[in-house]
């Protein structure tokens, strides 16, 4: 018995640790060894105005009244030639004011949808685009100026079909719930989609700021979001699906810990039907560095939760079926992990915070399965308190 439990201890341990530490070591030490290549993903020069193709900016909204007038001003102010942008805003049953204020701010085109979820609007505003490239960012998302000609200059290689960009999640520091942990989760997710970029494909990608052409956009299930299912499908297409990291945005972040729990368990109640049958843990339909690139970022990411939970529980069975000093050594770890983010929640140092953020995101993607398993997933959604 204790011979078993420590086997599965071990077992769940050294995937847990792989996915957290030992996958972006071996792309850090691969780029080391090996050197960046031919500059596979690295971001071109922005391309003069003569040669820049034409895009459509898509904005999905729902109830955005309060922010969408600054989206539109911010979209105009784009350096990008105006005769080659159109800027839409699609509206997904917005029951506010969120179509007229679009009109009023400048929009080229303002759709009101029937009430069909955020993947719905996206395509019906493709449907009506005929222009190279389709771009797309959230309501609140403000781009730099030269961020549109960093986003598309990527697409000067004909292999590449998608292009995620660089986006930056602000708080307010003088909030008393301002507490949220994205942004440190989130430099080093970008590190690590700069090194898969340059190894084949990025892993994902983000609302605030990406773009595909037109022709080999896919309109996939609408409970399904763009950020996870696109990079794969893209690369399954046989494209290459790249980071653009001086295509900048900013976006405002959930304010707290406990927000971002929510949000994040919502967004893998979309993300949870991509790996179960949207074709993600298809490995075989991608090449070997990008099979190995979902499996060290995705799989074992979206397996954490279940990993935690067994090497816990193998752990108690290890110590208590007579483990030594190792056996207590890592139960405790564990357990101080836990109690670490359960001691944030009255003395909010920066560390119990990253515990208490890594602890409850964790866990978010065990619940998002448990609400969609339960009640499915709708195509619904609304913007998250707090980030408006």
């Amino acid at each position: 018995m204790r011979a078993v439990a420590a086997i599965a201890f071990w077992a769940s341990a050294s995937l847990l640790a792989f996915a957290q530490v030992g996958y972006p070591i071996t792309l850090w030490l691969r780029e080391r060894v090996l050197g960046r290549g031919d500059g596979e993903g690295a971001p071109p020069d922005a391309d003069p105005d003569d040669d820049l193709p034409s895009v459509t900016l898509i904005v999905a909204a729902y109830r955005e009244e309060d922010v969408i007038a600054a989206k539109v001003a911010n979209a105009r102010a784009l350096d990008y030639p105006q005769d080659r942008l159109t800027v839409v805003v699609s509206c997904d049953g917005s029951p506010d004011d969120t179509p007229q204020r679009a009109r009023d701010a400048g929009a080229d085109l303002v759709l009101e949808n029937p009430r069909g979820g955020k993947i719905a609007s996206q395509d019906a505003a493709v449907a009506r685009a005929s222009s190279d490239i389709v771009a797309f960012s959230d309501a609140n998302a403000m781009w730099e100026p030269d961020a549109l000609r960093r986003l598309v200059a990527p697409f000067a290689d004909p292999q590449v079909g998608y292009v995620c960009g660089n986006v930056t999640f602000t708080s307010d520091a003088a909030d008393p719930d301002a507490t949220n942990q994205e942004g440190v989760y989130w430099r080093y997710e970008m590190w690590l989609r700069a090194m898969e970029s340059r190894l084949h494909s990025v892993t994902g990608g983000n609302g605030a700021i990406y773009a595909t052409r037109r022709g080999a956009y896919v309109v996939v299930d609408p409970i399904m979001g763009h950020d996870l299912s696109f990079p794969f499908t893209f690369v399954q297409n046989g494209w290459r699906a790249v980071y653009a990291p001086d295509a900048r945005a900013r976006e405002l972040m959930v304010p707290s810990i406990e927000g971002e729990f929510a949000r994040k368990r919502r967004m893998m109640s979309h993300a949870w039907p991509i790996v179960l049958r949207g074709g993600l843990l298809r490995l075989d339909r991608v090449p070997p560095r990008y099979a190995f690139a979902l499996f060290g970022h995705r799989v074992l990411r979206y397996a954490s939760p279940f990993l935690h939970v067994k090497a816990l529980v193998a752990g108690i069975a290890w110590v208590l079926g007579g483990g030594g000093a190792v056996a207590r050594l890592l139960l405790a770890a564990q357990l101080s992990l836990l109690g670490a983010a359960l001691a944030a929640g009255r003395v909010p140092a920066k560390p119990l915070l990253i515990a208490r953020y890594y602890v409850l995101t964790t866990a978010s993607i065990a619940f998002g399965l448990l609400d969609h398993l339960r009640h499915g997933t709708q195509a619904g959604w609304a913007p998250p308190e707090g980030t408006r």
